[in-house]
């Protein structure tokens, strides 16, 4: 696997990382947890070495998971969390919070649940308009200054907000939505990132599974599926947005493989300090998935992605309102 580096501070990892949520969550019944354990090491075994979950995936259980499967294998990954909910005392998610004694247990119970002494990326899940960001950095400086954290990261924060983070902690990653399907991050936060020299991990790099060209305009999502509740899934949504699928997949078809694989590949392509985390838990996807990472795309094809994209009108929101109201675009 070819590696890439984040951040000026240099965290390598595998140029394609793994989204670890859907083990525990989001897209329907999950498999049993040792299947799971099995399909992390695997994943390993197969060159991917950075692993991101978060606290709130489960809560708590998508963590363990990942600590159990990869305690044996720590010394041959970069582990990343995240932060910034708040929980009630039956562990149930209530809001958000960033406040430094919250980010301090949460670190804690993250260091337990994953098995290890130290974490390599932490990020701020969600900014919290209640803390000045310049504390929550100052506190993760701390942590960084215990050896109990190796880098920081921040999450769907706009560019007045990383600059005032970097300025107390220099942040090593971001990570927000970036795909084909979803470009507002080229106008919002990649000027910001190149000049201070941060990475881009982006999530839902597929669109949450729109641009592998298995779904179709009749595609329906049960029960513990999270796209059931998305605005871009409904119905009328969904045909349209399959539009910019069908001109990925003419590409893939001239090029004899995948349309998951071409539009990762065109994320490779932007950037040599993107690091894209599809999330899967199928060895066959995986693989897929990693050979996007021998997938040379020309630049004339991707300009052509790019102006498909640019063909196509997103239909729908991201997220329900309640989730949208936590991104922040300072």
């Amino acid at each position: 696997m070819i590696m890439r580096t984040l951040g000026t501070t240099g965290l390598q990892v595998s140029s394609l990382g793994l989204g670890c949520m859907g083990i525990s969550q989001g897209f329907g019944p999950s498999p049993d947890r040792p299947a799971m354990v099995d399909f992390l090491r695997e994943a390993v075994a197969h060159g991917v070495t950075l692993f991101d979950t978060a606290e709130v995936y489960g809560p708590f259980v998508n963590e363990e998971i990942v600590g159990e499967a990869l305690e044996p294998l720590r010394d041959q990954v970069a582990l990343a969390t995240k932060f910034g909910f708040a929980f009630d005392d039956a562990g149930r998610q209530t809001g958000i919070s960033s406040r430094p004694e919250d980010i301090r247990a949460a670190v804690e119970g993250s260091l337990r649940r994953l098995r290890t002494e130290a974490i390599d990326l932490l990020y701020q899940h969600r900014v919290d308009p209640d803390v000045p960001i310049e504390d929550v950095a100052g506190t993760v400086k701390e942590l960084i200054d215990a050896g109990k954290v190796h880098h920081f990261g921040l999450s769907e924060a706009g560019p007045t907000t990383i600059r005032r983070a970097h300025a107390v902690q220099p942040v090593t990653a971001l990570q927000s939505e970036y795909s084909l399907f979803w470009r507002e991050p080229e106008e919002s936060v990649l000027p910001t990132l190149e000049e201070l020299g941060i990475g881009l991990v982006p999530f839902s790099p597929l669109g949450r599974g729109l641009l592998t060209g298995k779904l179709t305009r009749d595609s329906t999502f049960g029960e513990g599926d999270i796209r059931a509740t998305m605005p871009r899934f409904a119905p009328e949504a969904l045909a349209a947005n399959l539009d910019l699928v069908d001109l990925v997949t003419a590409t893939a078809d001239r090029k004899g493989v995948t349309p998951g694989q071409v539009a990762l590949a065109w994320l490779l392509a932007q950037q040599p300090w993107i690091v894209p985390i599809p999330g899967t838990r199928r060895i066959e996807r995986l693989d897929e998935n990693l050979g996007a990472a021998d997938l040379d795309l020309s630049k004339e094809e991707a300009a052509e992605l790019t102006a498909a994209s640019d063909s196509v009108a997103v239909v729908g929101d991201r997220y329900p309102e309640a989730m949208q109201a936590m991104i922040d675009r300072t």
